[in-house]
């Protein structure tokens, strides 16, 4: 066509003519030959063509240069939309093949392509929601997408006008690589449905065991917290805190009355380093520090009493039962530390003439910085232990003693071991123990 065009062009400024084929007359249907003349020529009898014009007048020749030239303007426009949509098209065919060709999650070429938005080269990935269901949902919209534009870049090609003016083989190229896009593009969509559905079933089947398994955790934690009335004796248990931090802990439902003397013995097992941590901790209002045993960091043992401080000459961090009894009484501040029976050290003026208030809490496991809370995970105890036992006076060292071997029972008259009396939190377990004589055998 453009070819055509110029032909005209140059006839009409070489001073061609039109020679009808079939004479003068030009019916309907009628082709004309244009010949070229010289410009002292006649131009024996060939008409120009009738050319439609306002008012019936034929145009004259810079009126047909003119539109020679517009349609030739239209032309170029036409052809360089068209080279516009092959460079989109070529555009759309290397996303799609990057598409295909880039490994996905499972490792295997072909499922790379969900990593990019087709057509934007944006990694939205790391927007995506993180449900499976809506990951997919979000994949096949993104496809539906790219399938659209192709759609109208296809309805764009055929009702342009200069789509017919295009070479056959070009036209049907185009329709193949369109057809070939098309069914690509369904294919995927056809995998991310199939994808979805499999990641729905086992993200299903998943969430249905981890609930199981929370209810059944839960379930056991309730009975923990609760205590469990299945030991065979009410002080046959243990409470176990098996980690350094400041939300396990066990509590002693009852308080202490006003003392001016007590006993408190237990069982422990521990091997944290450095320093056991707080086996048990007594906090009234206005002072956190009301009684205290604590092994901290690279200190000895320590007793507070009203926050004085006295180093007690115990040794319990190699992993073994040891049994633990300390004694106090308010003249003098005397006290003694016993470990497994056997008196180890004495001393005095730990809080003298001071009596223990009442109505305060006892933890076990933690330190108090406020009443009931405030935990220090530094200060934690981590083990077990087990018959904490509290007395409102003085053992004699006789008694201590034959509690440590076992062979007298001997609940406290203050604070008793026994299972409805002690709580446990944040994870801290009640077990059953075997009898005081098993716990000898680490003696």
């Amino acid at each position: 066509m453009l070819a055509l065009l110029a032909g005209l062009l140059f006839s009409l400024a070489s001073g061609a003519s039109w020679r009808g084929v079939r004479g003068q007359e030009s019916p309907p249907g009628s082709r004309f030959v244009c010949t070229s003349l010289p410009l002292d020529a006649a131009p024996s009898g060939c008409p120009l063509p009738p050319v439609p014009m306002q008012g019936g007048a034929l145009p004259s020749e810079e009126e047909l240069k003119a539109t020679v030239l517009q349609l030739r303007e239209t032309i170029l426009q036409q052809k360089e939309t068209i080279g516009n949509q092959r460079e989109t098209i070529r555009e759309l065919t290397s996303k799609l093949s990057r598409c295909e060709s880039s490994p996905g999650p499972d490792g295997k070429p072909g499922t790379g392509g969900w990593r990019k938005e087709l057509g934007k080269g944006k990694d939205t990935m790391g927007d995506l929601p993180r449900d499976p269901t809506q990951v997919i949902d979000q994949l096949s919209r993104t496809m539906q997408t790219l399938k659209d534009r192709l759609e109208n870049l296809e309805h764009q090609l055929r009702s342009n006008v200069s789509y017919a003016a295009l070479p056959n083989e070009l036209r049907e190229m185009l329709q193949r690589r369109l057809g070939d896009l098309e069914r690509q593009l369904l294919s995927k969509v056809a995998e991310l449905e199939d994808e979805k559905s499999l990641l729905h079933n086992e993200t299903s089947a998943h969430r249905q065991k981890t609930e199981t398994a929370l209810s059944a955790l839960l379930e056991r934690v309730s009975e923990l917290e609760k205590g469990s009335s299945a030991f065979k004796s009410p002080d046959e248990f243990k409470v176990g805190l098996p980690l350094r931090t400041n939300y396990l802990y066990g509590k002693i439902k009852k308080t202490l009355p006003e003392l001016y003397a007590f006993t408190v013995c237990l069982w422990l097992r521990s091997s944290a380093s450095p320093g056991i941590g707080t086996p048990f901790s007594y906090a009234v209002p206005g002072q956190a520090n009301e009684i205290v045993l604590i092994e901290w960091g690279n200190n000895p043992i320590e007793l507070l009493i009203n926050d004085k401080v006295a180093q007690l000459p115990l040794f319990i961090s190699d992993g073994k039962w040891h049994h633990i009894c300390i004694t106090w009484t308010t003249r003098d501040g005397m006290w003694e530390a016993f470990q497994d029976g056997e008196k180890l050290g004495t001393g005095e003026n730990l809080a003298p003439w001071h009596p223990i208030k009442p109505g305060g809490v006892l933890i076990l496991g933690q330190e108090q910085d406020t009443v009931g809370g405030r935990f220090d995970a530094t200060q934690a105890f981590v083990g077990e232990m087990s018959q904490f036992n509290i007395w409102d006076r003085v053992l004699k060292a006789e008694d201590i003693m034959n509690i440590a071997n076992c062979s007298t029972n001997m609940p406290g008259n203050i604070i008793p071991w026994v299972d409805n009396n002690v709580d446990v939190f944040g994870g801290a377990t009640k077990w059953p123990v075997e009898t005081c004589e098993e716990r000898l055998l680490d003696l």
